[in-house]
């Protein structure tokens, strides 16, 4: 039997290809789709919102009277919980490990400081409670979280351990944006996954992005339909999936009304036919829908900037139907979406640096992972613009820890609509590049790093990831104890 790597090698050379999938007209739609709850809370003696996770084994039977499939997941069997917190609150999340090996948990999106992070230093132990506290100080926004386990993110992010994570603020209370978590804003978390005869989950074929399923599933939910009760229905979309890029679209090629990207609502809706969503990142879409009718929201074949083999190989040619929703024959009636939706100061692009990030393969500058090598340190309050270079044939993205940031340009060009927002993961076709422009602030510490890193978890897994530490003027960074786990108790 050809081991994974060598199959995975194959796939990088083109000596192998992949067939092309398309289930468009073949998903039967016979599930609810399945909406995780929002987690559980309390306030503790120090006005602090205290959640509770547990990371644990189960089993989930994905297709109806087919056979179980082991799994992960965080409170149940498969995934977590909805967290949802109020900019402003303190937050402390405590995550208790009964899996039989280590792993951690990263806000993904979140600005925090670098030991509450989540990322390949604070790892968590069987039997361990790690309980990361922060105040939440951003725009409301849909973020995620997942274990950032060095060079096994992509097996524990597989096995089910993710969750989304809502913050709201003042001012989009105000919005008239559909709001009501569970009826007309719904958590959409898409995953790809191989389905055998039996229906057991099992291992993705492999192409140059990563391992690539050739079924879809959403909350976890095989062949998904969602009754939609009301006029109109907000969908946050998260790319969960290790390798695969989306390409969301109406089956009718009606608007999806784009409201949000990564960090939070944009200054406007903007209409858009399809939004494409590489690994990592999420988008906010309002669907209209008329009474009685049926809408399939689907993955068109995505622009990754490839061509014949290597966009075979990486899923450029796939198409899915992801989810169908099923309007009420008398919905109840949604206000018009507003005009306006909140302002997006624009960053100076007269920064203090400016910084170039080649990838190339596995690899970041030339450089791969390292736990105790800090690629760069970056001095508080200060501006940097990054320009993110692909200089390989292969499609990669690239995500920045504790920041959001603003796109300047696109292989030199102004950005397209749906990345003049806040942003902290963005995909990069072969020889493309991109500059990124983002502001560090609040936190520092010499000892303890963020990451940057291709969100292709494979590629991730194999070293294409970066440290940086931010300090105060004239520091230098010192890892020296930045994996002790004295936080995890």
């Amino acid at each position: 039997m050809v081991g994974v790597a060598v199959v995975a090698t194959l796939a990088w050379l083109g000596v192998i290809g992949r067939a092309t999938v398309d289930t468009v007209g073949t998903v039967r739609f016979d599930q609810p789709l399945h909406v995780p709850p929002l987690a559980e809370s309390r306030l503790d003696d120090a006005g602090r919102r205290v959640f509770d996770l547990t990371a644990q084994q189960g089993t989930r039977q994905f297709v109806p009277g087919g056979a179980t499939t082991p799994t992960w997941g965080l409170n149940g069997d498969y995934l977590g919980p909805t967290l949802r917190a109020h900019r402003g609150e303190e937050v402390v999340v405590r995550i208790t490990n009964e899996l039989p090996e280590t792993t951690t948990m990263h806000w993904h999106g979140m600005h925090l400081p670098p030991e509450m992070d989540g990322g390949p230093h604070q790892t968590v132990a069987p039997g361990e409670t790690w309980s990361p506290s922060w105040v939440v100080d951003q725009p409301a926004a849909t973020l995620w979280y997942h274990p950032h386990t060095h060079g096994l993110t992509q097996e524990h992010v597989g096995r089910g351990l993710a969750g989304m994570f809502i913050l709201d603020d003042d001012t989009s209370g105000t919005l008239d944006l559909p709001s009501e978590y569970g009826v007309d804003d719904i958590p959409v978390i898409v995953q790809d996954r191989s389905i055998d005869d039996e229906g057991r989950v099992t291992g993705s074929s492999f192409g140059t992005t990563g391992p690539l399923g050739e079924e879809l599933l959403v909350n976890g939910t095989y062949g998904p339909y969602l009754d939609v009760t009301t006029e109109r229905v907000r969908l946050r979309l998260l790319n969960a999936s290790a390798a695969r890029t989306y390409a969301f679209a109406a089956d009718d090629g009606r608007d999806l009304m784009l409201v949000g990207t990564d960090g939070g609502l944009l200054e406007a809706p903007v209409p858009m036919d399809q939004v494409q969503l590489s690994p990592g990142e999420r988008a906010e879409v309002v669907v209209t829908m008329s009474p009685g009718e049926r809408v399939v929201l689907r993955s068109l074949p995505p622009d990754l900037g490839t061509d014949g083999t290597e966009d075979r190989s990486a899923g450029g040619q796939d198409r899915f139907d992801v989810l169908e929703l099923r309007a009420a024959d008398e919905p109840a009636p949604s206000p018009p979406l507003p005009e306006r939706l909140v302002p997006v100061p624009r960053l100076d692009p007269a920064a203090d640096a400016h910084r170039t990030f080649d990838l190339r393969s596995f690899r970041i500058n030339g450089r791969s992972m390292d736990m105790d090598r800090v690629d760069l340190a970056v001095t508080v309050d200060s501006t940097e613009v990054w320009e993110v270079r692909n200089v390989h044939g292969t499609p990669h993205n690239f995500h920045v820890h504790d920041v959001q940031f603003q796109v300047l340009d696109v292989d030199g060009a102004p950005p397209p609509p749906q990345l003049r927002g806040w942003k902290d993961t963005v995909y990069l076709p072969p020889h493309g590049s991109v500059r990124l422009i983002m502001r560090f602030e609040d936190y520092t510490d010499a000892t303890v790093p963020y990451m940057f890193h291709c969100h292709l978890l494979w590629h991730e897994d194999q070293g294409m990831m970066g440290q940086f530490v931010v300090v105060d003027e004239g520091e230098e960074p010192d890892l020296a104890g930045a994996g002790d786990g004295e936080h995890h108790h």
